[in-house]
């Protein structure tokens, strides 16, 4: 497998030009993040996920985690040493509070800094992911004892965290949720069940595990008004944090995945000797908005997991088209395959798809700092209001680009992409999963057309098209050149035609819950790519304007115009499908022969 270079050019120009640096520097929560303490996290990020975690992928793919006959759980080879390099970098708290020993930078940088753990080391990063949701869960919802006990341990990487949702009858569908905790004399409760699908759900890289847990109490509802969330911690600890006795939770088996190997994803049981130890977080029944705020930020992670595996597996694809030497090509025989028109025209898909991804991604992750920082209520709620809209575009397109992308990437090295030594394979098997956790991508589609559209009659949505119209007025003026002006004639379009397809979504779905299922999908993915286009305008309009003349400006704004004739027309496709869209054409709800 070939070296990781993280992308710090693309991650520079998009943080300082492109979304504006000063968007968020002048928020009084970041007075002290200027250009050059971004420029240093990135070189120093650059260097851990380059030179530690990037040569351990192919390690973990062909190890494995493995469950010894005794219970506990190994992770690959160089696992447990990489991951103590990651905590004595503080890498773990970078976005989390200066209160509790994180650094208190922007999610903005923070989000970048994943996307380079996730393109070097997925299965790796899956790790320090979770625990930074499970800290934002705590953050907001713990009681001041929970957070003194628990915050600044996981804060530090000293202590992870997972996320326990699934069970074997409860997959998206949370309702279905049986998991039981029995309140105790002592304020605690005695948690009984099992879970699935727990990533790091069990290892011997930290000294504890936070596990947060849903569970229904005795006389709770049906349904998820009756969903409460536990912690129940691996081992339990004494009130200043010193390890104790073994909770009652055990790693029944860890599954066999497509991908991602490495990553122990454990069927957990909780209660096997009469109950784990659980504290209560929140209120009783409250469970699911606690669990929620977790779950967003997993969600956007992935979506990044998404863009991360297309950087990697096209760094890997454009290695080896320079190496490999088959054909005829511009009159040289045996010519490298980069020379031949269907690899270059797979790479620059690949490339171009992915730096609108990574656009979208890091323009996401700046509405959570506003959400979050922004002094004004007001400009708060409008941040959030879009962080939500965005969010579901981020982990749902992105991802879907994760499986495509990796697919071309097996595609350009032909035959050998099938080889599993080459190592082509292994992007295409962990990009797999990413469409699936932390809530498929058809939940995603739902979320977007019925949360996010039409519960607030696009307003949302309306906001940001008026928005991205503002920008291509700016393109379409006389001071931008002949490149800059036909690609806002294209955004334009593209603009024009999602908000007829909001207007076709408004009226066939607001009453009509079969029509939203069948226009969900398409309908996001329009969204995506209208989107992504109006950010890469902005990123063409600060390229081709530069007085500097580089590689990378000349390279990006090969790659913008790439994407404005190539992947762009694809959202009228979409527009498309949803306008010809009728009831009748849905599949039958049972067999047809």
């Amino acid at each position: 497998m070939t070296d990781f270079t993280p992308p710090i050019q693309d991650f520079r120009f998009l943080i300082h030009d492109v979304i504006g640096l000063d968007t968020i520097a002048n928020l009084p929560a970041f007075a002290e993040v200027s250009p050059d303490l971004v420029d240093a996290i990135l070189e120093e990020a650059s260097k851990l996920a380059s030179s530690v975690l990037a040569p351990l992928n192919r390690i973990g793919d062909q190890e494995g985690s493995k469950l010894l006959d005794d219970g506990t759980v190994r992770t690959p080879t160089g696992w447990k040493e990489a991951y103590a390099q990651f905590c004595e970098g503080g890498w773990q708290g970078i976005s989390a509070p200066k209160t509790e020993g994180g650094m208190g930078l922007p999610i903005l940088l923070g989000a970048a800094v994943a996307e380079m753990w996730h393109a070097s080391n997925m299965a790796f990063a899956l790790c320090p992911m979770l625990t930074a949701g499970a800290i934002e869960a705590l953050t907001i919802h713990g009681s001041d004892q929970q957070r003194a006990l628990y915050l600044s341990r996981m804060v530090s990487g000293q202590w992870t965290g997972t996320m326990n949702l699934t069970e074997p009858q409860a997959g998206s569908d949370l309702s279905k949720v049986r998991s039981l905790a029995i309140p105790k004399n002592d304020d605690t409760y005695a948690v009984t069940g099992q879970k699935i699908f727990i990533t790091y759900g069990d290892h011997e890289m930290t000294e504890n595990i936070v596990h947060l847990v849903l569970a229904r109490t005795p006389d709770a509802p049906d349904g998820i008004k009756g969903i409460s969330l536990f912690i129940v911690p691996k081992f339990l600890v004494s009130e200043t944090g010193e390890i104790g006795p073994r909770n009652d939770v055990s790693c029944v088996s860890l599954e066999h995945k497509l991908g991602i190997h490495a990553s122990p994803t454990a069927v957990l049981s909780f209660g096997d000797q009469g109950g784990a130890i659980g504290y209560l977080v929140g209120e009783e029944g409250k469970g699911l908005a606690c669990m929620f705020t977790m779950m967003n930020n997993a969600r956007l992670a992935v979506g990044q997991q998404g863009v991360a595996i297309s950087e990697r597996a096209y760094q890997h694809a454009a290695d080896y088209s320079q190496q490999r030497k088959q054909g005829k090509a511009l009159t040289i025989d045996g010519a490298p395959i980069i020379l031949h028109g269907d690899v270059q025209r797979m790479l620059m898909r690949m490339r171009s798809s992915t730096e609108a991804a990574r656009a979208l991604s890091l323009y996401a992750a700046t509405q959570l700092d506003l959400a979050h920082s922004q002094p004004d209520e007001n400009q708060r709620a409008a941040a959030q209001a879009r962080a939500d809209l965005l969010i579901p575009l981020v982990k749902a397109w992105s991802t879907d680009l994760g499986v495509e992308n990796a697919s071309l990437g097996v595609q350009v090295h032909g035959g050998m992409g099938f080889i599993e030594e080459t190592g082509a394979a292994q992007h295409l098997r962990d990009a797999r999963i990413a469409p699936i956790y932390e809530g498929t991508n058809g939940i995603q589609a739902l979320d977007f057309i019925g949360r996010k559209v039409l519960r607030d009659q696009a307003n949302a949505l309306n906001i940001l098209i008026t928005e991205a119209h503002d920008t291509v007025k700016t393109a379409l003026s006389g001071d931008q050149n002949g490149k800059v002006q036909t690609a806002a004639r294209q955004v334009q379009t593209a603009l024009e035609q999602l908000s007829e397809s909001t207007n076709i979504v408004l009226d066939r779905c607001s009453s009509d819950a079969a029509m939203a299922q069948a226009l969900a999908s398409p309908y996001l993915r329009q969204a995506a790519l209208c989107v992504s286009g109006w950010l890469m305008l902005r990123a063409l309009m600060i390229a081709s304007s530069s007085p500097e003349v580089t590689d990378f400006l000349s390279g990006k704004v090969k790659s913008c115009q790439f994407f404005f004739s190539q992947l762009l027309p694809e959202a009228a496709f979409m527009a498309a499908q949803i306008a010809n869209c009728s009831e009748s054409e849905l599949h039958e709800p049972q067999p047809l022969f």
